[in-house]
């Protein structure tokens, strides 16, 4: 969250902090339980399993790996080919080259003349409701196999096992975890610019079987995922209260987080889920609190008498970033998780919110707003190292991959006369401000927060 007024909070609550948050502003469970087995394959020569990767991020940044993807064959092997083909594509580390799909060994010349340092080779089969899945992975250069795995599985999860083959891919050759078997929960916007719809609604990372969780009765806002559960943390307008709840993505089932006699908002789920901590709004201000999932006890954190808000935890839970105006303008501030002296460590021009820890912790991801201008950058968690990604009428809301290598953030246009011309969609960057792109949703869209790795 972004502060831009003080204060924030007036008689008219709702009001404003709609508009506030409008200008800054079901799917498969986890791999055991829907039944996805993982064989190792072999009968081929193959490299040492902890083989470290030759080919860094940087270095595929610049210039990026040339892989072979066949199609699998028939129509099941053809469809996740081209889910494979995307992930990797999308990234913007490999290039894709659509080839054939030799039955045993590739033609490592013939894959050489093409260009590839790497190839894929697959099948697809079974019947009915099961799935058998092979894939190998080549180097071509070194004339070896890297990696040989079968998947078996229901027919449904055919598009999970393309972004598990893809994640298989992004390690092997980048030695870092991939990123493709997520999903990204975000808010569904439809309808006229001031009287938008705002569902709660989930997608798989690269667009697909987005569906929405909520029926827009209220206005929904600000949802982050749970590091451990099928869950969701939100702000709703439920009842004309505006307030954080929690949201089950297996039952549908929403409940309350700690009844406040305060406006609740900006939650963030510890690293490991076991509590939340938000913003409760306390007379001209607010501050942030911690709540214990299990037992519902509230702990206070802050108490500066200024807007407190937008806490996000570093990796090991020992520390918490937020944005505050106690210095005068909304700035960003580190402090222990339990509480206590805060030290500020953003220092460029304008005014700075939305902060989010990577989930590697050497960076700080927020927003920025200088001369009428939106700005999406990072900084290390003392300050140093600022820079920015992408700018624009309004970025905001940024939200790291689990890898911690990429963001997902809105991107909304201004607005002209009644509305005409504004957009409101999700995009995705590099941490370096590479490769900046859209991700498709099926409405305007506001909000993203990213899934960890399905389990």
């Amino acid at each position: 969250m972004l502060l831009n007024t003080r204060p924030l909070i007036s008689d008219h609550d709702a009001d404003i902090l709609a508009s506030a948050f409008r200008r800054r502003t079901l799917l498969g469970a986890g791999a055991a339980a829907a039944g996805i087995l993982a064989t190792p394959l072999s009968g081929f020569a193959q490299s040492a399993a902890g083989q470290e990767a030759e080919i860094t991020v940087d270095q595929a940044r610049t210039a990026p790996i040339p892989i072979i993807i066949p199609d699998f064959g028939g129509d099941m092997g053809q469809k996740i080919s081209e889910v494979l083909a995307n992930d990797l594509n999308n990234t913007g580390l490999f290039k894709v080259i659509r080839g054939s799909n030799p039955s045993g060994q590739p033609d490592f010349a013939a894959a050489k003349g093409m260009g590839a340092h790497a190839q894929v080779t697959g099948s697809v089969s079974g019947g009915g409701s099961s799935l058998r899945v092979e894939m190998r992975l080549w180097d071509v250069l070194a004339h070896q196999q890297i990696q040989g795995t079968a998947y078996t599985t229901s027919a449904a999860n055919w598009r999970r096992i393309a972004h598990i083959v893809g994640d298989v891919i992004y390690q092997r050759m980048l030695g870092e975890k991939g990123y493709f078997d997520t999903r990204i929960a975000f808010i569904s916007r439809s309808g006229p610019r001031g009287h938008q719809r705002t569902r709660l609604a989930i997608m798989d990372q690269d667009g697909a079987n987005a569906r929405m969780l909520t029926a827009g009765n209220w206005l929904t806002i600000t949802p982050r995922f749970s590091p451990v559960k099928d869950q969701l943390a939100f702000m709703s307008y439920a009842n004309n209260r505006p307030r954080v709840y929690l949201f089950d993505l297996n039952s549908g089932r929403q409940q309350l987080l700690g009844d406040f006699q305060g406006i609740s908002f900006a939650p963030h789920f510890s690293p490991d889920g076991h509590s939340v901590v938000l913003s409760v709004t306390r007379g001209g201000g607010s501050d942030l609190f911690v709540v214990d999932l299990a037992s519902g006890a509230r702990r206070q954190i802050t108490a500066s008498g200024a807007i407190d808000t937008s806490p996000c935890y570093n990796p090991d839970g020992s520390q918490i970033v937020f944005n505050s105006d106690r210095g005068g303008s909304p700035q960003l501030y580190i402090m222990p998780a339990s509480g206590g002296n805060a030290q500020r460590i953003s220092y460029g021009q304008g005014n700075y919110g939305s902060p989010v820890w990577s989930p590697r912790g050497d960076l700080i991801a927020f927003t920025r707003i200088a001369n009428g201008m939106f700005s999406l950058g990072v900084m290390a968690p003392d300050g140093s190292g600022e820079r920015i990604m992408t700018q624009g009428f309004t970025v905001e809301s940024p939200s790291f991959c689990p890898n911690g290598r990429v963001l997902a953030y809105c991107n909304q246009t201004r607005a002209g006369a009644g509305g005409a011309g504004f957009s409101s969609t999700l995009k995705m960057v590099d941490i370096t401000g590479f490769n900046d792109r859209h991700v498709p949703t099926p409405e305007e869209a506001s909000d993203p927060t990213w899934s960890p790795l399905n389990g």
